[in-house]
């Protein structure tokens, strides 16, 4: 570790952070090492626990700063640190719990918040609490009930219970009147000032950081024509976007991936925009973000995605790897499917574009060449005679796995069902559309004799599995249902949506 010196900004060879003020500096480190080892092991901060280590629990949560895409501002997110690799700490700022300290010894206006309230009882999952409402305190002014249970939703207690630790994260702004004063007294965490943001951008890459520990390599290219070329130089490389996936090859399955090549850091995978006729999102633009696009455009997706994982899965998770992950129950394909989303691949020979629901040929097998890899998606825009719902259903409401994901959209004409798609993840060994279900109710009236018959055909349309998530009659069962479900909430016949049972 040392201090930063401007004239190493074109060095390749080392990981380059801030902490605490200083810019730090990890030379040969092991790709695949977590934050959370770096913190707890080297570092010796101990108020980052391991829990689960497969970014469940929410024991490990840290939080980063980075420069936004204007790199006029800082951005502040809780994240797992359990599953996060030290190298793609590269050019931002890592906050841990032992950051908040003030320089007299004082507490941060959440942990007195946490205090106050009773809200910590064996204090193990404490810290992780702690930076996960820091987070929303420095990104949020007044959170409803329902936006801290959600930025709650990646944290677990056993002990307590989250009636105080709601109440903290309620009183803490109360706590922070004069914030000013108590910012001066952080010097690691001050405001989005010109010293912090000049010290951000000093450890921004002028080349592509490629570093080498443990006879194992990590590159992090800053253009699509250096991640192509790395493509075609390491084949056997692992792509690494946001790490939820691969971080639990290491972590749970105990691989160790020789190579790694970061999308994180190239302005093509992280672009969006909006054309007359599409939404375009680049394929590393995180779940949080690319929710947020989608969402302003089609409101009715908004359940969905804020039951995708937790805040700080969604913070560093990309919509282009729960896409070229190739999971049958990825829960941001099946509304996409419904949409008639398209993706650009681009390799060696160039771009091409298809639909997305043509990219899945089997079970973890994708229409993708060795050397290409996903650009971007595009999404139509919405139109006024259409309707799109999304459902997911699993054994927890927040933070689990998807037993099934259904998602449909319907185009009506005088109460007639002129076009419907219907997606399905969870029901067979790849996304797909029930394409006899679809047959049975397009050019019918729209009615529960249709949907009767368009829930019977749902029956030829996949054989579900049974395992440890739900049965095989159940799954059928749920997705017959939730077609009964879109016929109601579209003829105005069921108003509530899950958030009514008391969220």
């Amino acid at each position: 570790m040392s201090s930063f010196d401007k004239s190493s900004a074109d060095r390749t060879d080392f990981v380059r952070f801030i902490l605490d003020g200083e810019i730090i500096e990890l030379h040969g480190v092991d790709p695949t090492r977590t934050v959370l080892q770096l913190l707890r092991e080297d570092l010796h901060r101990t108020g980052t626990k391991e829990g689960c280590a497969e970014g469940d629990c929410g024991a490990c949560t840290v939080a980063l700063a980075e420069l936004d895409r204007s790199g006029e501002r800082i951005e502040v997110h809780a994240v797992n640190s359990c599953i996060q690799f030290i190298p793609t700490l590269d050019g931002k700022e890592l906050i841990t719990v032992e950051s908040l300290a003030k320089t007299d010894g004082g507490l941060h206006p959440v942990q007195q918040a946490l205090v106050d309230e009773h809200a910590s009882q064996c204090g193990f999952c404490t810290p992780g609490f702690v930076m996960s409402l820091f987070a929303m305190f420095k990104t949020q002014v007044k959170p409803t009930r329902r936006e801290i249970a959600d930025t709650l939703s990646g944290n677990l207690c056993r002990c307590t219970g989250y009636r105080p630790i709601m109440a903290a994260a309620e009183t803490m702004y109360e706590l922070s009147t004069n914030q000013d004063d108590w910012l001066q007294q952080h010097p690691a965490i001050e405001k989005n000032d010109a010293l912090r943001l000049e010290r951000l951008r000093s450890i921004q890459r002028v080349n592509a950081l490629q570093t080498t520990g443990d006879d194992r390599q990590f590159f992090a290219p800053l253009s699509l024509e250096e991640l192509i070329a790395l493509r075609l130089q390491y084949p056997d490389a692992s792509l690494l976007a946001g790490g939820t996936d691969v971080g639990l090859w290491v972590t749970k399955q105990y691989q160790r991936p020789g190579k790694l090549i970061y999308t994180g850091h190239v302005p093509e995978l992280l672009h969006t925009g909006l054309t007359d006729e599409c939404i375009e999102i680049g394929a590393a633009v995180s779940i949080t973000r690319a929710s947020g696009i989608i969402v302003k455009h089609y409101p009715d997706l908004e359940e969905l995605f804020i039951r995708f994982a937790s805040p700080p899965i969604r913070n560093v998770a990309t919509l282009g790897g729960n896409i070229a992950n190739g999971s049958p129950i990825g829960d941001s394909i099946p509304p996409l499917i419904a949409l008639e989303a398209r993706i650009v691949l681009q390799g060696s020979r160039g771009p091409r574009e298809l639909l997305l629901e043509d990219f899945y040929q089997d079970y973890m097998v994708k229409d993708l060449q060795a050397d290409e890899v996903l650009v971007s998606i595009k999404i139509p825009l919405p139109d006024d005679s259409s309707s799109i719902r999304s459902y997911k259903v699993s054994k927890r409401f927040d933070q689990d796995i998807s037993a099934l994901c259904m998602a449909l959209r319907a185009q009506l004409d005088n109460d007639v069902v002129k076009s419907i798609r219907v997606a399905c993840g969870g029901l067979a060994a790849i996304p797909k559309r029930a394409v006899e279900c679809e047959a049975a109710l397009v050019g019918q009236p729209w009615n529960m004799d249709t949907v009767t018959r368009g829930m019977q055909a749902l029956a030829n349309d996949f054989s579900p599995i049974d395992d440890v998530r739900a049965s095989s009659a159940y799954r059928l069962r749920c997705a017959q249902n939730l077609l009964h479900r879109f016929y109601l909430e579209t003829t105005q016949q069921l108003q509530q949506t899950v958030y009514d049972y008391g969220r």
